[in-house]
């Protein structure tokens, strides 16, 4: 979150109000502090200046604090959301509607060229192996819009690659729950830095 580029272009700064926006009960005063930056939305308003600069790296710091992020609670299950979009995978690690950590992360070359259904198991391999510290031996919940996750050890896998991928998952105490691409906020906006 807090290599978060300077946004370039409405898009890109939608995108970061849209993820800052979504945990918008945990930061006080969310809707002055972020005044500025939605200013700059309005058609032919975006000039990135000083006062943008400052309430963008302020909202980074305070969606990394300790009034945001909160700490996990080994004996709750945890909450994993996960997202792709064309040249990029994101996720957030949760319990009780409040982050315990982002991931934010490219797509390699070679894998940008790959189905849906591949990158988004890609997303989620990414997020077994990163938050394996978390997940490993208690029970955790996928929400992705990929439903066909609900039954990913019941599939046939014919090609190689997506039967080593299925294997990081053997162990693993989780269940897949569907959630529409456009409730996926968070997830999504992560998904989506440049």
């Amino acid at each position: 979150m807090l290599n978060w580029p300077v946004p370039t272009t409405v898009k890109a700064l939608r995108g970061f109000l849209c993820l800052t926006s979504y945990y918008r009960r945990f930061i006080k005063g969310y809707g002055t502090i972020s005044k500025p930056l939605t200013s700059l939305l309005k058609k032919d308003a975006f000039i990135w200046n000083q006062e943008a600069e400052l309430v963008f790296n302020q909202l980074k710091k305070m969606m990394t604090s300790a009034l945001v992020l909160t700490m996990p609670d080994f004996s709750q299950p945890f909450i994993v959301e996960t997202d792709v979009c064309g040249k990029g995978i994101g996720a957030v690690l949760m319990q009780r509607g409040r982050p315990i950590a982002y991931l934010s992360k490219s797509l390699a070359t070679k894998n940008v060229g790959l189905s849906t259904y591949e990158k988004e198991f890609l997303a989620l391999l990414l997020v077994v192996t990163k938050w394996r510290h978390y997940i490993q031996g208690n029970h955790f919940i996928i929400k992705t819009n990929q439903k066909s996750f609900k039954h990913i050890l019941d599939q046939r896998v014919d090609s190689i690659p997506q039967q080593k991928w299925v294997t990081k998952l053997l162990g693993l105490n989780y269940e897949v729950q569907y959630k529409k691409g456009n409730e996926n906020r968070a997830a999504n906006a992560l998904s989506k830095v440049d």
